[in-house]
């Protein structure tokens, strides 16, 4: 197949793609790879056997769109394997809800170029609502600590950021030394972290809600 050839595309009915729509045709052929690894991973580590089935059963289905595109590009595509880790220990470290909440929002323009193929291939709306139905089915399916004490989790980073952000602005003006810089930052990050997780600590232990104070400190803490 030469170059030609290559960029036109092909699919069941011998009709060539235009380029534009072989290009939206191969990064969507890229997504669904992506998928399938992140999900096959995801699913291997998941200690729940309800929750590895429904994630196995995602990952399949992710290869089955793969192949539903690979058909029309007739072309092999490799996986991201810096995207699929990201998004793999993002879920490992916050949970499988907060890393699909955060696929989720890269998702959005996959769903416009989606709706655009519709428009040339057919069997492309039956894929984006698989998708959905799919990401609804696992959220639904799942209750994790890490998802109560995601407000702990976003007070821990809003924190870090602006404090070890101010603080490291004072230090390389004050010291205009790299080293003392870099020692006087992890001191201070170090301090941060233990006072806001006493502090966490010490207003969930007030509430009334249900949380847990320890857990609640120490996804403050460590985050």
């Amino acid at each position: 197949m030469n170059n030609e050839e290559s960029q036109s595309g092909g699919n069941t009915e011998g009709k060539p793609l235009a380029g534009d729509v072989w290009a939206d045709v191969l990064s969507s052929q890229k997504e669904e790879i992506n998928g399938y690894h992140i999900y096959r991973r995801l699913s291997e580590s998941a200690k729940d056997q309800r929750i590895k089935g429904i994630l196995s059963q995602i990952a399949d289905d992710e290869l089955k769109h793969y192949n539903f595109w690979k058909n029309y590009t007739q072309v092999e595509v490799k996986p991201s394997k810096l995207r699929v880790w990201f998004y793999f220990l993002i879920s490992r470290l916050l949970g499988i809800t907060f890393g699909l909440k955060l696929m989720e929002n890269g998702e959005v323009r996959t769903q416009l170029v989606y709706d655009r193929l519709s428009k040339f291939i057919p069997g492309v709306k039956d894929i984006l609502r698989e998708e959905e139905n799919h990401e609804d089915q696992l959220i639904d399916s799942i209750k994790e600590d890490r998802l109560e004490y995601i407000g702990s989790i976003v007070l821990g980073l809003n924190d870090a950021l602006v404090e070890l952000t101010g603080a490291l602005a004072g230090f390389a003006f004050a010291f205009q030394n790299s080293r003392l810089v870099a020692v006087a930052g992890l001191i201070t990050g170090i301090a941060a972290s233990l006072s806001m997780a006493a502090s966490e600590y010490l207003s969930t232990k007030a509430e009334d809600g249900g949380r847990h104070p320890a857990k609640a400190a120490i996804y403050t803490g460590v985050a």
